[in-house]
């Protein structure tokens, strides 16, 4: 666990530094924190240097009034010349993370070696979403990080996570819960007013693996497949026994994915 302040931004980054070797970054998906790569720390850093830091207005990263997703782009790239990682990093981002990480991709392509994209998708939202997003905010009064992440477990984990990993649930549930509320309902502007990444998939030329959970519901694993044949020479996998948080609910499989793509040991 660690804390750096930016120069250039103002803002204090919480974020985890593990392992020797090739920097390995990882973005963390909404509405939860570093600490969701709890066991991806362990395993990739028996080889690289693993990165996770928390975004804006999450775990332990101060919040930025009117955050976008190009901004928290912008963040991570100066967090990154803060602790002086000016190579091209392997770059992996969950959801919201994934959002971030077709955000650096396509803004500043010289910093990524690889790329991880998982249970993300690259469109914006569609009318429906935004919907749902604005009556969401329209309830903030009422709000708690703890209802937040309660609405969204049914969703975020498949019906066998629910059913036989308690220990799971609670894990994401905690995670959740713990977020700031503030954070989490500048986010969900953020991630209602993204930008359609369709267009800047052509432009990927690195090696690109596309992770998503079979059961993913809510970027599907059809929609990922779509992705991956978007973009170049990428690399598609459907995991097994997994939703929307697939490397919390299988992380075996996950790990074995991510190893065969980095062509390497964990």
């Amino acid at each position: 666990m660690a804390i750096i302040d930016l120069p250039k931004t103002g803002v204090r980054i919480g974020y985890d530094s593990i392992g020797i070797g090739p920097p390995i970054v990882l973005l963390h998906a909404f509405p939860f924190s570093r600490e969701m790569w709890r066991v991806q720390l362990d395993a990739f850093s028996q080889s690289h240097t693993v990165i996770a830091p928390d975004f804006p207005g999450f775990g332990e990263t101060t919040f930025v009034p009117g955050i976008t997703i190009e901004m928290m782009a912008d963040i991570v790239v100066d967090f990154l010349d803060g602790l002086a990682v000016i190579e091209p990093v392997v770059l992996g981002g969950c959801s919201m993370g994934g959002y971030v990480a077709f955000a650096i991709a396509r803004r500043y392509p010289e910093r990524v070696r690889k790329l991880i994209l998982i249970d993300t998708k690259p469109e914006a939202d569609d009318d429906t979403a935004k919907a749902n997003r604005d009556k969401l905010l329209a309830g903030a009064a009422t709000l708690t990080p703890a209802k937040v992440i309660e609405d969204m477990i049914p969703k975020a984990l498949c019906d066998l996570t629910r059913a036989s990993k308690p220990e799971i649930v609670a894990q994401v549930r905690r995670i959740g819960a713990a977020q700031p509320l503030n954070g989490i309902l500048a986010a969900v502007k953020a991630l209602r007013d993204r930008l359609d990444a369709v267009p800047g998939l052509a432009e990927i030329r690195v090696p690109t693996l596309v992770i998503v959970g079979e059961h993913d519901a809510i970027t599907p694993a059809a929609g990922a497949k779509q992705t991956a044949s978007r973009i170049v020479g990428s690399t598609f996998v459907s995991l097994p026994d997994a939703g929307h948080l697939s490397n919390i609910e299988n992380p075996e499989a996950f790990l074995a994915a991510v190893a065969k793509f980095l062509d390497c040991a964990f």
